[in-house]
């Protein structure tokens, strides 16, 4: 009987749940570890930071959910992992022996970077989760009897772009609705060395169709952003030119931002020798697998994935859903084979398929396979993709809730952007 204990709860670790116990005979065990007692589903954080969707809806206890499959599950922080041990440590001391390790963390959102960002303490804000969305919401509302210059965008080194560009057309959509959009002046920051990057090296025709969307939307931008320093009121900027020399400064003013940090690997995680990269990401093979213990596996924003291409401002590459998904599927029938004698042979499509929403209207891209050439190139605008999202949110949390192991972004996304492709013809 094997034991195969999970550390984290997100849209890595719980479709990696679902599809461990659909897969393997019951007398192995599963248990999933997550310093909350709830699952988020975070593409919807734009929206609860500006009101448009509220906790409830967003979130979901995990325990339930779990239990009703024959899952444990332990709210509780992982504080260290004993690799060669084949064991995990929780907060206040207890053990977890394991005989495989799935790693789903997410990341740690690296605010200390860069002096005076981050929620805790600093002066910007965050959509990474649904507390810092709630945060920003609260701060919004003071900001609407009184608004002023906004900023949003991406600190040096974040690998998440889709969400600046979603927060930066949803905040304008909402200010239009309170007619209040004449008086925020909106500034988009970005270390992409040019709008539309997106850490991919651009797709399909992202660059021009989203200035475009930006110049109809009346917000400026600075890319190649080496936001340097922030203080109460103002970024600190140095916009580099193409060989990485700093062509101008900025200051830019604001009342409220919205900045995404760069990404590291959880400490645990990061602390464990041979397992990550500097960076703190876990190192796998072509089968989501540790390259230096054989029976940790690992999916999501946690593995390491090189950059796209070098940029004068260092960017990452994003991992979006369907990539996430393919890898946990991965994962869940390579450990089911070492388990029934066999040799692992699933390996994940790391594709990059996203859905965008840009408050009334939205944008969905593909890219074929993540790093270019690709075999499919594709970026297309439309209010389609706003009713899109809105009912994958729903399709995803309710597959959260029932433990279906369908495959989302193959049955949802996948057809959506098929009947769009066909239409097109």
């Amino acid at each position: 009987m094997a034991h195969i204990v999970i550390i984290g709860a997100g849209i890595g670790g719980m479709p990696a749940a679902y599809e461990m116990r659909a897969l393997l005979p019951k007398e192995h065990t599963i248990t999933v570890v997550n310093p909350v007692d709830y699952f988020q589903f975070t593409p919807s954080n734009p929206w609860v930071a500006v009101g448009w969707r509220e906790r409830p809806v967003v979130t979901m206890p995990i325990a339930p959910a779990l239990e009703s499959k024959g899952i444990a599950f332990k709210a509780k922080a992982v504080t260290a992992i004993d690799a060669p041990g084949n064991s995990v440590t929780l907060d206040g001391g207890e053990t977890l022996a394991y005989d495989y390790l799935i790693i789903t963390t997410g990341p740690k959102l690296a605010f200390d970077e860069v002096p005076g960002a981050g929620p805790h303490g600093g002066h910007t804000h965050s959509v990474c989760t649904v507390p810092h969305a709630e945060q920003f919401w609260a701060r919004y509302q003071e900001f609407l009897k009184d608004p002023g210059p906004v900023v949003v965008g991406a600190m040096p080194g974040a690998s998440c772009f889709g969400p600046a560009y979603e927060f930066a057309f949803i905040l304008d959509a909402d200010l239009r609705k309170r007619k209040l959009r004449h008086k925020v002046p909106i500034t988009y920051v970005t270390s992409e060395p040019y709008i539309g990057h997106l850490g991919l090296g651009g797709v399909g025709d992202s660059k021009s169709m989203l200035e475009s969307e930006l110049r109809g939307h009346d917000i400026k931008w600075i890319t190649n952003a080496k936001t340097t320093r922030v203080e109460a009121d103002k970024l600190l900027v140095s916009e580099l030119d193409d060989k990485g020399q700093v062509h101008k400064e900025h200051e830019v003013p604001f009342k409220l931002a919205m900045m995404l940090p760069a990404f590291k690997g959880v400490d645990p995680v990061a602390a464990v020798p041979g397992l990550c990269n500097p960076r703190g990401f876990v190192m796998i093979d072509e089968f989501q697998r540790s390259k230096a213990f054989r029976n940790i596996f690992s999916a999501g924003v946690c593995v390491a994935i090189p950059p796209v291409e070098v940029t004068p401002v260092p960017t990452g590459a994003p991992k979006t859903g369907y990539m996430i998904e393919t890898m946990v599927t991965a994962i869940a029938h390579n450990i089911a084979d070492e388990l029934a004698g066999k040799q692992p042979t699933a390996r994940a499509t790391w594709n990059a398929i996203c859905l965008a929403d840009m408050g009334d209207t939205g944008a969905a891209f593909v890219a074929l396979p993540q790093i270019p050439p690709r075999n499919v190139n594709w970026f297309k605008k439309g209010k389609w993709v706003h009713l899109a999202k809105i009912g994958f949110e729903k399709y995803f949390m309710r597959k959260m809730k029932t433990g279906n192991v369908e495959p989302v972004y193959e049955k949802y996304v996948l057809k959506a952007l098929g009947i769009v492709r066909l239409v097109e013809k």
